[in-house]
């Protein structure tokens, strides 16, 4: 993929492989002052790994800081309220993963208003006007919202890529669509409530008939004559819970005006702090091949 014609940005979502190597990373992994550091060595490998596949020349790596403090909390107290904060021992090695990133040669970026799925957002739609295409590096279904047609969402632990064409097989509406989709069928994970009682497969009929959700309400009175299950229950619950589905959609919809300066020259890949880098590798008690591997990534 990196290696063709195109200018590819890969912007990464880093929560998605911090908490990954958490959970599968085993827990007798410290640091010099005895710490955890299981999630900052699986964080390390998959680091190596995407340099080493990818070989990126513009990259960018989001990290989340936002928990219950987004603008989405102030639309929706709600929001991600069933969400425990992370431990103190993962909140630390995400700070540290952080810092890895950056020792590496690439721009990190965080924030305590906008999510990483914001700053991913904003960045794909900041440079594509200067040619570059996207590899979102994530399994966020979200994230698929932002696909343009020559942009692809790289699940990088399974290997698997999606494309913008692939959207609709794989999430069940086409890419423009997905906002309204989570609108209307919510997300539990988010805590969205969406339109109580519209499920998924009803959601994705909806659009497949009327494409918007604006267009749903403006043609509000067809909907119980569709072929649907429930369809007049549809229409109703759509006209009880307007404002809910309303509401769900500015909770869906990620920000492309995220406040981020300088773009795409900070986004080349820098010359790694080899000193610093390997004292990193020391203090986090990386073995000798980690931490040969990360000190390798500059000749990538």
């Amino acid at each position: 993929m990196a290696k063709s014609q195109d200018k590819w940005l890969f912007l990464v979502d880093a929560s998605v492989y911090i908490f990954r190597a958490w959970h599968a990373y085993p827990d007798d992994l410290f640091d010099e002052q005895g710490h955890s550091a299981n999630a900052v060595h699986g964080f390390a490998t998959f680091l190596c790994q995407l340099l080493e596949r990818a070989r990126p020349r513009h990259i960018g790596v989001a990290f989340d800081e936002s928990l219950l403090t987004s603008f989405r909390n102030q639309i929706y107290p709600a929001y991600k309220a069933n969400r425990e904060p992370p431990p103190p021992e993962l909140e630390r090695q995400m700070k540290a993963c952080r810092k890895l990133a950056e020792l590496m040669g690439m721009t990190t970026y965080a924030s305590d208003i906008y999510e990483a799925d914001d700053l991913i957002g904003t960045l794909a739609i900041k440079m594509r006007p200067h040619g570059f295409r996207t590899a979102i590096v994530s399994r966020d279904k979200d994230l698929s919202q932002l696909l343009a047609e020559r942009d692809v969402m790289w699940d990088f632990a399974n290997d698997k890529k999606i494309r913008h064409s692939e959207v609709k097989a794989q999430y069940g509406a086409e890419a423009h669509q997905i906002i309204d989709l989570l609108a209307l069928a919510g997300d539990a994970v988010d805590n969205i409530p969406g339109v109580p009682g519209v499920g998924r497969k009803t959601a994705e009929a909806l659009l497949e008939r009327l494409g918007s959700l604006d267009e749903i309400y403006e043609r509000l009175d067809e909907v119980e004559f569709f072929s649907i299950r429930g369809a007049k229950r549809v229409k109703q619950l759509l006209q009880e819970h307007r404002e809910m589905a309303l509401i769900s959609r500015q909770l869906t919809a990620i920000a492309t005006d995220a406040p981020i300066e300088g773009a795409p020259e900070n986004l080349e890949r820098k010359e790694l702090d080899q000193e610093a880098l390997e004292t990193f590798c020391e203090f986090h008690n990386f073995d000798r091949y980690l931490g040969e591997r990360c000190l390798a990534s500059r000749h990538l």
